[in-house]
């Protein structure tokens, strides 16, 4: 009988740097063995908070999955208000809803897919990935390779699997 794939992880983040008018984007896919399928270091606009940073990433990082053919995904981010904003079935009427409706229109795009609040702890090399997109004016990719700022991060995270 046949079976599924079992899915990837994505896990995202975003860092919001008000001095250099800018955000950074992180994103990394994993396989079900903690392997690398992809990551992307990304610049994004000037934000006012965290919350829309994260939302921004949100979006950013399920495109990046969706272009790179990503089907079955565990979508980890470790903003609360974030991620139940995403998988509530309510309408969102802030001013943030039409991203809000992107980031689910896209989910809906999927073939499975798991949005999961995680701690910050245990999103570290999405963090890393974000703090790293500072020192960028273009964004960065990796495909089926661990990006070197990220690779502490990468070891420590699978020494816990």
């Amino acid at each position: 009988m046949w079976q599924p794939p079992p899915p990837y992880k994505l896990n995202f983040d975003a860092v919001v740097f008000s001095g250099l008018e800018k955000t950074g984007i992180g994103a990394i896919i994993r396989n079900d063995k903690g392997e690398v399928m992809e990551a992307m270091f990304a610049v994004g606009p000037s934000i006012e908070n965290s919350e829309e940073a994260e939302l921004l990433a949100y979006r950013r990082s399920l495109e990046f999955s969706v272009d790179a053919r990503f089907t079955s995904l565990i979508i980890e981010g470790d903003n609360v208000n974030v991620i139940q904003a995403i998988s509530s079935s309510l309408s969102n009427h802030s001013l943030l809803g039409c991203v809000v409706d992107d980031v689910r229109h896209l989910i809906h795009g999927l073939h499975w897919a798991m949005p999961n609040q995680i701690r910050r702890e245990e999103n570290t090399v999405a963090h890393v990935l974000a703090q790293y997109a500072r020192n960028l004016d273009d964004d960065l990719y990796w495909m089926e390779d661990s990006p070197p700022p990220a690779l502490v991060a990468l070891y420590h995270d699978a020494s816990l699997l």
